[in-house]
């Protein structure tokens, strides 16, 4: 069966979502709930002294207070430490009297209310006895790592970088920034059938309910993680938060169910975010605009106690055709909760640094943009020197630069006018992602009635998981979307991976493909002949069967059986970007117009226009809706976001939506989208590569180069302000 360019459809579950029947974690209807709420901690660094708890035991419908005297039986395992041992958030508050963080929790009060909760947490007393803290990378307590995270290299650049005629060397700063998913995160710990279901927005809910286990000491079994729809993740939710493991503790001790749904202003100091980072940039270019040398230095903030990998080198060198390239990235620890992934973690701030300094490049060889990215295009990885699985970057760059009409950019900044006085840059970013995909574990049962039902491995965030799955059934196997029932997110129906780094696509579109291949072939035995183009319902009737059911194992590229194995004991196992054969990416390129009132400076992104590279497109609309709400949130980073943390007290001072500013309707012009839609067989059955996360990758950066082609001003920092400008 050829791989066809899909129609046009709606999401599978609009309806369900537009007329609120769409489930999410902390709106599961428990009889009996109690409800929850943390007492931060008000030092950054230090230990509880004394805790009062008579005043808050006292207000009406106060359950009980909890304190880390009720929960030092709690395990850190590696399980809690995200990826089952890779590094990540492990670091358990309330399990004794230290302090790591501002905002931590030290007391859980549990209530018959909400109001009653939340009035006796602001009860509870807390003495504490502070130790100095850092706040940023540039204070002195911070503590730099000796030894590189991570090093990469292909020849010598330093060598050639000194010889060459045309250089620039310049640094980048990225600030801290915070996912801030509308969803808030939330544990409710329920007793459902002789388990404990755990009903939290999750991006890993098997994961997520085998760390609990361990962490309270009892059988994974005994737990049922649930999490069919999530509000959002980014790389936020796919870890154990810092109050999941106390909620579902506090109902194992009063033997009813709790829910605590954590406040944005806390969530500043408990989740995870993207940390702050610097990042020097090195090029050497011959005469033509060929690159002969990129070297590229990070580092990165980090917390105390807990480990986030620094990779921000590993994207850059796969871009162009470098002659040598040297990598090195560092970190360096302070006192805060530990970082962790946000959308393109490392791959957005690294493309954000080099997509400029090839702005600067060109600039500095007198090559348009464009043809410089252009000239140094290149289909073998520079590192591995392994061919990619596809690439068609040059492909985005032309049909990009044709919808943008780029040959009106002037070369000379700020020269480009508009009527109204406004001066008009125009700006160019490209960015790539892994494409990677992990096993999943799916059932597929098709009824003579119609009606079909799908259990398999993967999250609904909002990406469009659930039409994905969809449009691979609708296609192979003609089913009524009417009558289709697609069951995620809960290990009480298949066992589930983690559902990040954009291999949900690649890995849930080859599953259902297979199943519904296989469920083609047992039909077409069962009658006894080539399956024709009437329902397979229809056919499956004349059978006399009232019901079909198949199950398959699907193994990733690059994996074995043993990854079947992990995922029922909810241990990821994700592959690539590196296969056997060759190295898989999906690419984008922006373009970016914004207009820059002369006497206030005021910045405004009338247009961008993105083209994408991401194999088969499963589904138009919801991938016009990923990449969009990707270069929203490049516009953001560009001109908006930016934790400000406080030096004095080492919380966040903008901890709420009000004062820490995203883009809203009035800041987005026009986004324009288009793909390539080229399937990528040689990754999968489904020729698919992720999108969600490279959607965002090169998009800050084409803003910031069209502020410069607009103003003449380089600004090597994010947020872009007006008093930048003035």
């Amino acid at each position: 069966m050829t791989l066809e360019p899909t129609p046009d459809r709606p999401r599978i579950d609009a309806y369900e979502k537009v007329l609120g029947r769409a489930l999410y974690a902390a709106d599961h209807p428990v009889a009996g709930l109690l409800h929850g709420m943390t007492v931060p901690a008000a030092i950054a660094r230090g230990y509880i002294e004394a805790i009062d708890i008579t005043d808050a035991k006292n207000v009406p419908g106060v359950v009980r207070v909890f304190t880390h005297e009720d929960f030092s039986q709690i395990k850190t395992t590696p399980a809690a430490r995200g990826a089952y041992g890779q590094p990540g958030k492990g670091y358990q508050p309330m399990t004794s009297r230290l302090i790591r963080h501002r905002g931590e929790a030290v007391a859980l009060v549990v209530a018959e209310t909400l109001e009653a909760a939340i009035e006796g947490a602001e009860a509870v007393k807390v003495r504490y006895v502070p130790e100095p803290f850092s706040a940023s990378m540039d204070d002195a307590l911070a503590k730099a790592e000796q030894e590189a995270a991570s090093k990469l290299s292909s020849g010598d650049a330093e060598s050639v970088f000194a010889s060459a005629t045309h250089r620039i060397d310049v640094e980048y700063l990225h600030p801290q920034q915070h996912h801030n998913p509308i969803e808030l995160i939330s544990t409710t710990a329920a007793f459902e059938e002789g388990k404990i279901a755990i009903y939290e927005g999750t991006q890993a809910v098997a994961a997520f309910a085998g760390g609990l286990a361990g962490m309270m000491g009892i059988e994974p079994q005994a737990l049922r993680g649930v999490s069919p729809y999530t509000g959002g993740g980014f790389g936020q939710k796919n870890g154990i938060q810092e109050q999941s493991v106390l909620v579902a503790s506090a109902a194992m001790a009063l033997r009813r169910p709790v829910k605590l749904v954590m406040p944005r202003s806390q969530l500043f100091h408990t989740a995870s975010y993207r940390p702050h980072s610097r990042h020097r940039v090195r090029l050497a270019a011959d005469d033509e605009g060929h690159l002969l040398a990129g070297i590229y230095e990070t580092v990165q903030q980090n917390s105390q106690y807990d480990g986030f990998g620094c990779e921000h080198g590993v994207n850059p060198p796969r871009m162009y055709n470098y002659g040598s390239w040297r990598g090195n990235d560092r970190i360096i620890r302070v006192d805060s909760q530990t970082p962790g992934h946000q959308r393109a973690p490392h791959e957005h701030p690294s493309s954000y640094a080099t997509e400029c300094a090839m702005d600067e490049l060109a600039e500095a060889l007198a090559i348009d943009p464009v043809q410089l990215r252009l000239i140094n295009d290149t289909h073998r990885d520079v590192l591995t020197r392994k061919p990619f699985s596809s690439r068609y970057l040059a492909e985005c760059l032309r049909r990009g630069a044709e919808l943008f009409e780029w040959g009106r950019r002037a070369r000379q900044p700020g020269s480009l006018v508009a009527a109204n006085g406004e001066r008009i840059g125009l700006g160019v970013g490209c960015g790539c992602y892994k494409a990677s995909m992990t096993p999943a574990i799916t059932t597929l049962r098709l009824s003579a009635t119609g009606r079909c039902e799908i259990a398999t491995s993967g999250h609904e965030m909002g990406q469009g998981l659930r039409s994905v799955i969809a449009a691979e059934l609708i296609e192979v196997l003609g089913v009524d979307p009417n009558k289709l029932e697609i069951r995620i997110g809960d290990t009480g129906y298949a066992p589930q991976h983690v559902t990040a780094g954009s291999w949900g696509t690649g890995s849930v579109a080859p599953a259902a493909r297979t199943a519904a291949l296989k469920l083609r072939e047992e039909l077409s035995q069962l009658t006894g002949a080539p399956l024709s183009d009437e329902p397979v319902h229809v056919q499956l009737m004349r059978t006399r069967r009232p019901v079909l059911e198949v199950s398959v194992d699907t193994v990733p590229l690059g994996k074995d059986r043993q990854a079947i194995d992990q995922i029922r004991k909810g241990i990821p196992s994700t592959t690539g970007p590196e296969y056997p054969d060759f190295m898989a990416f999906s690419w984008i390129a922006h373009f970016a117009e914004v207009h820059v009132e002369p006497s206030t400076a005021r910045v405004r992104v009338r247009r961008v226009v993105s083209v994408a590279d991401c194999g088969r497109v499963m589904n138009r609309r919801t991938a016009e809706s990923q990449v969009r709400g990707g270069v929203v949130w490049g516009i953001g980073a560009a001109l908006r976001e930016a934790g400000e943390t406080d030096p004095r007290f080492g919380g966040v001072l903008n901890n709420d939506l009000a004062e820490y500013i995203v883009p809203v309707n009035a800041d987005i012009g026009r986004i324009e989208v288009d793909f390539i839609d080229e399937p990528d067989p040689k990754l999968n059955i489904s020729g698919v590569k992720g999108l969600g996360e490279v959607a965002m990758v090169g998009a800050t950066a084409a803003v910031v180069n069209a502020v410069y082609n607009a103003t003449g001003k380089r600004i090597r920092h994010l947020p872009i302000r007006v008093e930048d400008l003035l």
